[in-house]
């Protein structure tokens, strides 16, 4: 992980957008104002501050297809706690995100 960095209101709006999707209030699940980006950006994911080591599980998984026709898989994670521990990002062809999604383009599969 790089230095952390303030994070950004698309992230935060996405973050909301999940967690209403789970029917959780997102007033319950505060996000710190800093955060790591993984892969230097690449692909979108962050560490939302955490302990990595103590991942529990997915809240929410779902899909967007990025500029370039290509399936991105989202995932939010906690932790043991019960805390945000990740918005992660996996481009199905490994390549660089190149535009971050809105909720509007979100494609619902169910939740985990």
């Amino acid at each position: 992980m790089r230095e952390k960095r303030i994070i950004r209101q698309n992230e935060k709006d996405l973050i909301e957008f999940l967690l209403k999707e789970l029917n959780l209030n997102p007033e319950e699940y505060p996000v710190d104002e800093y955060v790591d980006e993984y892969e230097d950006g690449k692909m979108g994911s962050i560490s939302l501050g955490g302990d990595v080591s103590a991942y529990v599980g997915d809240l929410i998984q779902v899909e967007y297809v990025d500029s370039d026709e290509t399936p991105v898989v989202i995932t939010l994670t906690k932790d043991e706690k019960g805390h945000l521990l990740d918005l992660d990002f996996w481009k199905v062809d490994f390549t660089k995100l190149l535009e971050y999604p809105t909720p509007d383009k979100i494609i619902l599969r169910g939740n985990v």
